[in-house]
């Protein structure tokens, strides 16, 4: 099939390469034509405006956007709805609110321009394994489209899940369960590494025995042994964790629809909290335990020494109560 492709950064141009290694045509795009020329290397046909994409395009045109969610992507669809015909079509790969999805279909009714959702997940390794895709819209549409898929996919890697919305929805939740998986595997290995037995030991190696066999092997994992095998304490990284917005949707829908996500809850919050430094809630909650119980107030400068101090008191109480065993 031939089609056009809008945005060519880490995804992309990547799933560009894909297509054409599958004997797709493709038009590509970039506001930046370097990476479009780039592209041309491989074989894509290079366009400088979005009337020159529309000119190589036969019809049915099917232009599959990879921009940044929200405005860039508006933008280019009301332009796109301005210049495409009727029974064209528009797939939208970035990470859109599913929401705005049904909105974007409904105006392009009016112009009879097809929509449909794709919630893309791969990362930089799609390229090379496949990108797996989650598709909302019209069945027929998606059915034309279903060569594409199949091309960008890896087997069983694609799915058709219903109207408008579904893919991004169920890539929304996707993401959301993603983040409780490296929460967790965060959590695990930061409590392995404090202890006695994960002072000396090789997180790259664990990674690795837990990816042969465990129950909690998986792909992140071995992207986790890949992190470890460049910096085995991870020490060039800091702590700072972006999130990309789908978690915060996830949550907001479980809330809405009355089912409890705690997890993935808690591990957006995390994230916020490694953006923050001295969080004034915390500063709060310190200053009323002393106001109310005269509890100590830990000044700047002195949190490893009382922790210290406090961590062996602890164990020297447990250590005098008889009745406890070790």
């Amino acid at each position: 099939m031939k089609l056009a492709i809008l945005g060519l950064g880490r995804m992309g141009a990547n799933m560009a390469k894909r297509l054409l290694q599958g004997g797709h045509e493709v038009v590509v795009f970039n506001r930046n034509f370097e990476k479009t020329m780039g592209l041309a290397e491989f074989g894509a046909i290079p366009a400088r405006t979005i009337d020159e994409v529309i000119e190589n395009l036969p019809s049915p045109k099917i232009v599959w956007l990879m921009l940044p969610a929200g405005k860039t992507t508006d933008a280019h669809i009301l332009e796109l709805s301005m210049k495409l015909s009727k029974g064209d079509i528009i797939v939208e790969g970035g990470n859109s609110y599913y929401k705005d999805d049904i909105a974007r279909a409904d105006m392009l009714k009016a112009f009879d321009i097809n929509y449909i959702d794709a919630g893309v997940s791969g990362g930089v390794w799609g390229l090379q394994v496949g990108y797996c895709t989650m598709y909302g819209g019209e069945k027929a549409i998606f059915d034309y489209i279903e060569p594409i898929a199949k091309t960008l996919a890896p087997e069983n890697g694609y799915l058709y899940c219903g109207e408008t919305g579904g893919g991004h929805f169920t890539k929304m939740v996707h993401n959301g369960i993603e983040y409780a998986m490296m929460q967790s595997y965060g959590e695990g290995f930061e409590l392995l590494k404090a202890s006695k037995y994960g002072q000396n030991m090789n997180l790259e190696e664990v990674a690795k025995m837990w990816n042969n066999g465990s129950v909690i092997r998986s792909w992140l994992l071995e992207l986790l042994e890949n992190a470890f095998s460049k910096d085995g304490n991870l020490d060039e990284i800091t702590g700072y964790v972006e999130d990309s917005g789908e978690a915060r949707w996830t949550v907001k829908e479980a809330i809405d629809l009355g089912v409890a996500v705690d997890t993935i809850t808690t591990a957006l919050f995390k994230r916020f909290n490694s953006r923050q430094k001295d969080v004034f809630a915390n500063k709060l909650t310190a200053a009323l335990r002393n106001e109310f119980g005269g509890h100590a107030v830990v000044k700047k400068g002195e949190i490893d020494r009382r922790s210290e101090i406090v961590g062996a008191g602890i164990v020297e109480a447990a250590r005098a109560d008889k009745s406890r065993k070790f």
